[in-house]
């Protein structure tokens, strides 16, 4: 075996070759998962953690939601299964919302590392599934038993030999099982692509543990965030948002904290928790308020432990963003999304040439269950199909550059083509655009919405779960900038359709969604004439407004 290298370039190039590592564990799972969600837009996360459950290094593929959260979730999981009790071939997972990634249809995997019987570390993965059971994906439960199959920490796999129990109950309590079992295989596999990598890397370094890799990426690191933290005179700074919530305008709030090399969020203040689920664990809080922040100052951070440490949140127990047990979380993303911009909301004034105008925030997505309409001719042997599309409005003007259009920020994840879609189940897509008029006015001009058609195949209708907002809460402009256009969900003879819930899409029938745009930065008086010429050139504007 060679000699171990020393030194700050070597532990440097070492520190890379990890990431490479997690970039390849996140890849494999891309590559064999089943759901459209993972395969198209990306909606996952893959890390390597230390012994003691620090994260050390994610993949660049990956959401906020899911690598903030699952940088606390391995604690949870050494807490629930004890170091004496893992073995070498073991594997284990949850899909606890409050121990995970803050809703039942994210399923996290977690496997130990082992060299030479000894424990170094852990690799961890998250996925979004396409079904968990219960009412589905979608806001209309009470409770988180109806929301669908909870699994608490437990093996998967002990010492090599498959639960084949667990397998069996989640077979039997989901719509699609294939398509889970085939999901959950999948991020076992990932993270055993990260132990083989990583086992490669060892070998060629002649090492046997990742601790002084680990020292070198937290101390490095955390010196790093501390001094990006300083562009914040120490203060209070506060914010307020209202969104939609449930049929009911809700209130976010906000009063940051900055210290010598800290920011505290507290959320006191906020609306209480939804009798939908619309509410909030605060582990998914806590991980798009820090998102936010370290976009704003420290961008070119790398995220682990270390980077996260210095954000912390409080806030009082059943408000919307610190929901706790029984409340039902399933579209938890939807007031989620909306911390990153609150939080970057409070620090506008003193990050003036950073912070942007608001953005439409929460995806659109929607959950379709497609059946066959009795009398259709199609035959029994045309089984239910459940499809899944993530969409995205506009984001916010940026101080120096006009929003993005139809991009999701900050949840990052891609929104799925037609044709996947389309491949999934029996749904057709008649139009994707731009919408033109959507983004906010302002010398710079907010990111425009799109403009969604679609409906069943022929014989089919959809028991349609909606989960929008930014209807009757657009997008506020900065510095003197419009407002982003509202979204707005219709049916094809104009009736409207109710922004969340469960609804029916007849057969024949076709739903119209318009997306909602960015708010715009600064005055528009000042809008340059070279790029309100192109706004009239590509369509973006049509000069009759929204």
């Amino acid at each position: 075996m060679i000699a171990a290298p020393a030194g700050d370039l070597a532990l440097q190039v070492m520190w890379n070759r990890l990431i490479s590592v997690v970039e390849e564990q996140a890849l494999s799972l891309v590559r064999t998962a089943f759901s459209t969600s993972v395969r198209e837009a990306g909606d996952l996360s893959a890390g390597v953690f230390d012994a003691q459950g620090r994260m050390m290094a994610q993949a660049v593929t990956g959401t906020p939601g899911h690598v903030n959260t699952m940088a606390a979730a391995v604690d949870h999981f050494i807490d629930a299964i004890g170091t004496d009790h893992m073995h070498p071939g073991d594997v284990y997972l949850t899909n606890d919302p409050w121990k995970g990634t803050g809703h039942l249809h994210d399923i996290t995997v977690v496997t130990p590392v082992f060299r030479a019987d000894r424990l170094i570390g852990y690799f961890g993965s998250t996925a979004h599934v396409v079904d968990i059971g219960g009412r589905g994906f979608g806001p209309d439960a009470g409770e988180i038993y109806e929301e669908g199959l909870f699994i608490p920490i437990m093996k998967l796999v002990e010492r090599g030999r498959l639960n084949r129990d667990l397998i069996a109950l989640i077979r039997a309590n989901v719509r699609e099982p294939d398509q889970v079992v085939g999901d959950v295989h999948s991020l076992a596999a990932c993270n055993d692509t990260g132990i083989e990598r990583l086992a490669d890397m060892l070998d060629e370094l002649g090492l046997d543990t990742v601790e002084p890799i680990a020292s070198f990426i937290f101390g490095r690191t955390s010196a790093a965030t501390r001094a990006a933290i300083a562009r914040v005179p120490p203060g209070t700074y506060r914010n307020t948002m209202s969104v939609d919530g449930y049929n009911e305008t809700i209130t976010l709030a906000v009063e940051l904290e900055a210290g010598e090399g800290w920011i505290h969020a507290d959320f006191a203040g906020t609306s209480p928790v939804s009798s939908h689920g619309i509410n909030v664990p605060i582990a998914y809080s806590r991980a798009y308020m820090t998102y936010g922040l370290l976009c704003a100052l420290a961008p070119g951070t790398p995220n682990n432990a270390a980077s996260l440490a210095p954000f912390t949140v409080s806030a009082p127990a059943g408000c919307i963003l610190n929901a706790r047990p029984p409340a039902p979380v399933s579209v938890r993303h939807v007031i989620g999304h909306f911390v990153t911009d609150l939080c970057l909301g409070a620090l506008a004034e003193v990050l003036a040439d950073v912070v942007p105008a608001e953005g439409s925030g929460a995806l659109w997505n929607f959950q379709a269950g497609a059946r066959a309409v009795s009398g259709a001719g199609l035959g029994r042997d045309r089984p239910p199909a459940e499809v899944l599309m993530f969409n995205s409005g506009g984001t916010g003007a940026r101080p120096r550059r006009d929003g993005l259009s139809a991009t999701a920020f900050p949840s990052g994840v891609r929104t799925m083509s037609v044709e996947a879609t389309e491949q999934v189940g029996p749904i057709v897509v008649w139009r994707k655009e731009l919408r033109p008029d959507s983004g906010g006015d302002g010398a710079y001009r907010g990111g425009l919405g799109q403009v969604i058609e679609l409906g069943p195949a022929e014989g089919y209708e959809l028991h349609f779960s909606a989960m929008f907002d930014r209807v009757e809460n657009p997008a506020r402009g900065r510095r003197g900038g419009g407002d982003g256009a509202p979204g707005r969900v219709r049916m094809d003879d104009g009736s409207p359709f109710d922004a969340k819930g469960k609804q029916l899409v007849p057969a024949g029938r076709r739903l119209t969604f318009e997306l909602p745009g960015g708010g715009g930065w600064g005055d528009p008086a000042l809008r340059s004439p070279e790029l309100a010429r192109d706004d009239l050139a590509q369509g973006y504007v049509t000069g009759s407004g929204p």
